[in-house]
């Protein structure tokens, strides 16, 4: 696998400590504020809302945590005022890079990443300079459990997804992006319970890396993941398990 799917195995494989499990909430808590923010605070109404309280449960993030976030959205607590923003960059090796971020401060974010992109090896791009290499698309994620692709194919394509793959101890379902929630209610109505649901930017083409240039890429996309105004990141590189220390 590769791009996006790859930097998903390769966090994995790398273990989240306790200090990347707060970081994690953190993102995953600002999603729901900003999906509530946009469609209220009523899940059954919002499908963007419902999907970001999935995904925060599916890390364990605590009930009363999500009902904070909820309330700041919707304004009945006070909350910050996040924007959404999307950079397109390259990383070592010509990798192109699609960040996505939540910031109440554009201007901060943007020179922070700047600041990481020029010290790991990166550049940031203007705007269309790098999304031409991807596609949008809707990505959901369900343990195989046992199941068989087979088993599960006819359940994805009634449920109106366009594609099924298996990627370790995961079927990745893939969809419009415009009917990701329609498809995971449908998937998790014939049975299917999603661990994760998202829109994700999918490399039409990759670039094969590896030797010292995949180990500072790596390390490059884990300082900007770092970053609290980071939700995430897709790239379009390609490289073996090895390079990771993962067979």
């Amino acid at each position: 696998m590769a791009g996006h799917s790859k930097w998903k195995q390769i966090k994995h494989y790398k273990a989240a400590t306790d200090k990347k499990r707060g970081a994690l909430f953190t993102k995953l808590l600002r999603e729901i504020t900003v999906a509530a923010k946009h469609g209220g605070g009523d899940p059954a109404g919002n499908a963007r809302l419902r999907t970001a309280i999935d995904n925060a449960k599916s890390q364990s993030c605590p009930k009363e945590n999500i009902e904070r976030a909820i309330l700041k959205g919707t304004g009945e607590l006070e909350g910050v005022d996040y924007s959404e923003v999307l950079y397109e960059a390259y990383g070592p090796g010509g990798v192109a890079l699609m960040i996505q971020a939540l910031t109440d401060n554009p201007t901060r974010t943007v020179a922070d990443i700047r600041a990481k992109l020029s010290r790991g090896g990166g550049n940031l791009g203007s705007t269309n300079s790098v999304s031409f290499l991807f596609d949008r698309k809707g990505q959901i994620f369900v343990p195989t459990n046992g199941v068989s692709e087979d088993a599960v194919m006819e359940k994805v394509l009634e449920s109106g997804a366009e594609d099924l793959t298996t990627q370790d101890d995961q079927f990745v379902i893939t969809t419009a992006p415009g009917e990701l929630h329609m498809v995971k209610q449908a998937l998790e109505e014939a049975g299917l319970t999603a661990s994760e649901a998202e829109l994700a930017w999918i490399p039409i083409t990759t670039v094969k890396v590896e030797g010292e240039t995949a180990a500072q890429l790596i390390k490059l996309l884990e300082v900007i993941e770092d970053l609290d105004d980071v939700q995430k990141i897709d790239a379009n590189f390609d490289m073996d398990a090895s390079e990771v220390g993962a067979e």
